[in-house]
């Protein structure tokens, strides 16, 4: 993973190491079984290739390596959980971590996770998954962090500044937005699109343009995930009101 900056053990037995690697294994065949199977009916919603790599989800949820005191922490479309497994590591007694989620079936695998899984179970007292859209999610306090799997190359403009005003109403002053999207995909998709599409893509543009232009503090390099990423990480100011950074 390459970072570009901007300005505003022990050993185990063999039964034990076959025990621990098939684990793993199921709980990957789990996630990319609930993963297509939603991908195959809801794709717009859904939008990812395949669900989100390891180190696609350690570059989301990077920023949170650096927090020192009680933190609340948002994820935005957590699909399957397989950010939220990266989150959950840096999580610790005194903070808050709540997750918004539109699909049903995502939000009940989930869950089941934080019922089931003892990483998950570790921090569900102070974790909350919401059923909503995330316009319509109220928080009691602003967040410190905000991490956002949508698929925002798949949804209308207007959509678009609609998520991003959310984003800056929930995001605490000096809070971390970070947020990915696939390489390239704007560029490539508008060269074999009709031209309500070629709009759209350059109506998102615009938008993704004028919020990074304005409060991106670094974009991460994901060369190692299918399709490769960008992770880009914004800041809101500390005096602005979120009017201001929707505006800005």
């Amino acid at each position: 993973m390459f970072r570009e900056q901007s300005q505003p053990g022990f050993e185990t037995g063999t039964s034990q190491k076959n025990k621990i690697v098939g684990n793993i294994m199921k709980r990957m065949f789990n996630e990319y079984r609930d993963f297509f199977r939603e991908f195959r009916s809801r794709f717009e919603t859904t939008g990812a290739v395949t669900p989100s790599g390891r180190f696609l989800a350690a570059a989301l949820s990077g920023p949170l390596k650096k927090h020192d005191g009680p933190v609340r922490v948002l994820e935005v479309g957590p699909g399957t959980g397989a950010v939220t497994r990266q989150i959950v590591k840096h999580l610790k007694p005194g903070d808050r971590f709540d997750l918004v989620e539109l699909n049903d079936n995502f939000v009940d695998s989930l869950n089941r996770l934080f019922s089931e899984e003892d990483i998950f179970r570790a921090v569900a007292e102070f974790s909350e998954v919401h059923l909503c859209p995330l316009q319509e999610f109220e928080a009691s306090e602003p967040f410190d962090f905000i991490i956002s799997g949508l698929p925002l190359n798949n949804f209308p403009a207007a959509l678009v500044e609609e998520i991003f005003e959310s984003y800056w109403r929930l995001l605490a002053p000096g809070g971390t937005l970070s947020y990915f999207e696939y390489m390239y995909v704007r560029p490539v998709r508008r060269l074999v699109s009709k031209p309500d599409e070629k709009q759209r893509l350059t109506d998102l543009d615009k938008i993704l343009g004028t919020h990074l232009g304005n409060h991106r503090i670094a974009r991460d390099w994901v060369f190692v995930n299918a399709p490769p990423a960008w992770v880009q990480h914004l800041r809101r100011q500390e005096s602005a009101t979120a009017a201001d950074s929707t505006a800005g």
